[in-house]
């Protein structure tokens, strides 16, 4: 596992010792990786950063890399004589804007950083490091992983512990329509279980991660943060036109959301994922990841980790109060 002391690396070294596996996670030790892994050191992006992984055999390797490309290409080069499969943890953000609803893995891709980049934006990246992995791999044991939406404990970007964090604060909640809004996401434990599965079968190609469409609405996904609160919050359900009116950000703003009507709701929720369900993707209930979440919140103090390279997520306390009041909510 390169990585794996955070988010999504973390779940997939934590399954992959629950299935009984020996795990190597090559960090750079700035968190504590999980008990019972062999830890190994070492900064992929400096010269010589790779020396600890001179030695040994691994039947796959887990890359969740997003920054630039040769770290995914100097990394699977060392590799790829001594280890089986190579999974790159990859993004539907390597599909050329804006993918159509119902977009499978065959749809058009954005021209990707060259395998040998240093780091340009996140989408080129991300498909740099696919083209890295199968130039070093081949198409035959490589498996691009391609997830949207990353729910679930350890989650470092903010979204879910942002809303788990305001409905907890109690009062009117400013609640983004419609009410039955489908999202579309997969939590982190499910993804990590359909690539240890991935392994195990020995698949390779492109496969989009993410639970299927409708799999849960805005409506049952805030009620659901509601319950495991137990805050006495109060969901105003506010139309799209107002929030966007009153400038506010989907996605970032508020985090998961995004208008009904457009091309951002078919790229982020509305992913073709029949090929990930064919091949053993279970998604847990939402009421699951949201308390689950929420239970690890509590258990480090309730303030979730924040990965530096991303943007801050959430709605300021004084702007969503003027957008009620306007609105008379």
């Amino acid at each position: 596992m390169l990585g794996g002391t955070e988010f999504v690396g973390r779940a997939v070294a934590e399954a992959a010792l629950r299935r009984g596996w020996e795990v190597t996670v090559f960090h750079r030790g700035r968190h504590e990786p999980p008990a019972g892994v062999r830890s190994s050191h070492g900064d992929r992006t400096a010269a010589e950063g790779l020396a600890a992984l001179t030695d040994g055999e691994w039947d796959a390797v887990v890359d969740t890399w997003s920054a630039a490309p040769r770290a995914v290409r100097d990394a699977a080069r060392l590799l790829r004589d001594r280890a089986g499969r190579y999974v790159y943890v990859s993004s539907c953000s390597v599909y050329a804007w804006a993918p159509p609803a119902d977009y499978t893995e065959q749809a058009p891709l954005v021209e990707g950083a060259r395998p040998d980049a240093d780091a340009t934006d996140y989408l080129r990246d991300k498909r740099g490091g696919e083209l890295a992995a199968v130039e070093a791999f081949g198409t035959d044991r490589s498996v691009l992983v391609r997830a949207g939406l990353i729910l679930g404990p350890y989650e470092n970007v903010g979204r879910l512990p942002w809303w788990l964090t305001r409905i907890a604060r109690g009062g009117p909640v400013l609640a983004p329509g419609p009410r039955d809004l489908p999202l579309q996401y997969v939590d982190a434990r499910d993804l990590a279980a359909w690539i240890l599965g991935a392994v195990e079968r020995e698949l390779n190609g492109p496969y989009n991660l993410l639970s299927p469409q409708g799999h849960t609405t805005m409506g049952e996904f805030l009620d659901a943060c509601v319950r495991a609160t137990g805050a006495d919050a109060d969901l105003r359900w506010t139309a799209p036109d107002t929030i966007l009116a009153a400038g506010i950000e989907p996605w970032t703003q508020l985090p998961v959301w995004v208008p009904p009507a457009g091309e951002a709701h078919n790229a982020l929720h509305r992913a073709d994922v029949s090929r990930a369900l064919a091949t053993g993707l279970h998604c847990r209930p939402v009421t699951e990841t949201v308390t689950d979440t929420w239970t690890w919140l509590q258990d480090i103090g309730g303030t979730a980790p924040q990965r530096p390279d991303r943007t801050l997520k959430g709605l300021d306390p004084a702007l969503e109060a003027r957008v009620l009041g306007a609105s008379g909510r």
